[in-house]
């Protein structure tokens, strides 16, 4: 669970003497007696009363989000840690949040205590942001995420571009890939008025066809564009074609892309249960899996519904998230009201589709929309489970190693990945008086991830401050109360070997 450090409590700690922590020049911290109540100097060394290191970030008024002292501007939602273990693999969990209720929605990067490594809040009367992960672009990693356009930044978080669709439509949030060629594809959807009375619609009805576009990120030139409605049938989905709606019926739902080994793509409709695999050229179908018209003999514990995210796995093998709804197969009502992912042996020259490998959550999760599976470099397998509002990290043989959830709202999709930020701005710090010989001083740094320890500064003026030792970074703000009584205090960021990555402003007393 997430540390429940509040403000009442670090008041507390602090007048009540509770955690005297000695402010050294090395990582670690030791116990040290109270300060005396000596007249204080105008200098400050670590001979005189020494300062006193209050652990964990405060948490915000709100159950549900964060707050911080350094960064008014960021509320990014709280989460819940309910299972930590070692074996995870190395990285930090990348998810996007919806916007709202309580706290701000927007990308974000988490470690596995569930502290705010990195937070970009997306603005309340615009599009919700999705699909927040690494990728990599030029050869380097890159931070990406979609809403009706797609967004690029580099490791220092500055935005490199911004793509939008191409021939005048409008993108949409579902996906968004980079290819091996530094192209991007992503996912349309576009309203089609036709009529439905063959398959007992409104004869001037409007359906909603997914379009898969591939644009030339530099020249945002359209590479191919694919249109479900020229090579699957309405007859293909389980979605009442007489229900419509003023949007349309949106038969198709395309919510995936990945480039197969071939270089062809594969696309998850949800609205049909299948997986198609696509001629990058031809843009014809090269073969169905799954629902209806299903290319493969789907063989045990292999029929999905209603699923999001294929990818093919550089085993061979295809993972998918199974959302695990109601689906008609052979005229036969099947209700799995439990999510899971799997992944799926094919064999394309027999066409048998044989179950391999499944994870399902302890507490048989159930999200009837979004969510994801990830194959980790170490054999590991990360899920987020959509509206379930859960994340977590399964051993390959299935064992649950790591699980955390939103308390509200959760994150279309949920990733690890290994991570390096170097901010282009500065480290921030507010200071307040709390006494002649005592100042409490709160540090940040939005996005960095080498800062081991945070070192503290204090001077008569901003140009002359000598540096009265170095205590250790915990989680997105540090909280610290410093026994000085000069005017002026500076904090600087290092990394492990000791190397100055950052200075705040000089803070006037």
């Amino acid at each position: 669970m997430r540390n429940k450090f509040t403000r009442r409590r670090f008041l507390t700690a602090v007048s009540a003497g509770a955690a005297w922590i000695a402010l050294t020049n090395t990582p670690g911290c030791k116990l040290a007696k109270p300060a005396s109540r000596a007249t204080p100097s105008r200098t400050t060394s670590l001979a005189q009363p020494e300062p006193v290191l209050v652990e964990g970030s405060p948490l915000a008024p709100q159950r549900d989000a964060w707050s911080f002292r350094t960064r008014p501007d960021l509320s990014p939602r709280a989460v819940d840690v309910a299972k930590q273990s070692h074996d995870t693999a190395p990285g930090y969990v990348f998810v996007a949040p919806k916007k709202s209720g309580p706290g701000q929605g927007g990308p974000m990067i988490v470690d596995n205590r569930g502290q705010v490594v990195w937070f970009h809040p997306v603005q309340s009367e615009g599009p919700r942001a999705m699909d927040c992960k690494v990728q990599h672009y030029r050869g380097k990693p890159v931070l990406t995420w979609g809403q009706d356009e797609y967004i690029i930044f580099d490791s220092s978080y500055r935005e490199i571009t911004r793509l939008h669709a191409g021939h005048g439509y409008r993108g949409d949030h579902h996906e968004f890939l980079i290819s091996p060629e530094d192209t991007a594809l992503f996912t349309i959807y576009s309203p089609v008025r036709g009529d439905l009375s063959p398959v007992g619609g409104p004869k001037d009805g409007l359906v909603q066809e997914g379009i898969v576009q591939e644009l030339d990120i530099e020249t945002c030139e359209v590479l191919f564009e694919w249109h479900s409605l020229e090579h699957v049938g309405l007859d293909e989905t389980y979605v009442d074609p007489s229900a419509d709606v003023h949007s349309g019926i949106d038969y198709f739902h395309i919510n995936s892309i990945d480039v197969d080994h071939d270089g062809n793509l594969l696309v998850s409709a949800r609205r049909t249960c299948g997986v198609y695999k696509i001629d990058r050229e031809s843009g014809e179908i090269i073969w169905r899996l799954g629902g209806k018209k299903s290319d493969f003999e789907m063989g045990p514990g292999t029929r999905f519904a209603y699923q999001h995210d294929a990818r093919r796995q550089s085993d061979g093998t295809i993972t998918i998230f199974d959302n695990g709804n109601t689906v008609i197969h052979n005229g036969i009502p099947k209700a799995v009201e439990e999510s899971r992912g799997i992944a799926l042996e094919l064999d394309e020259e027999e066409m048998t589709a044989t179950l391999v490998a499944e994870y399902a959550h302890p507490d048989k999760l159930f999200a009837d929309a979004g969510g994801n599976m990830q194959v980790l470099p170490n054999g590991n397998v990360f899920i987020g489970w959509g509206r379930a509002r859960v994340f977590s990290e399964f051993s390959k043989e299935g064992e649950l190693l790591f699980s955390a959830s939103f308390p509200n709202n959760g994150s279309y999709r949920a990733f690890r990945f290994p991570w390096s930020g170097h901010p282009s701005d500065r480290p921030v710090a507010v200071a307040e008086r709390t006494s002649d010989e005592e100042v409490r001083v709160y540090v940040s740094w939005n996005g960095a991830t080498q800062v081991i320890t945070w070192e503290v500064l204090a001077g008569a003026s901003p140009n002359q401050v000598e540096s009265l030792g170095s205590i250790p970074r915990n989680g997105f703000e540090t909280a610290m109360l410093v026994r000085t009584a000069e005017p002026y205090v500076v904090v600087r960021a290092k990394d492990r070997s000791g190397r100055v990555l950052g200075t705040t402003e000089p803070i006037k007393l």
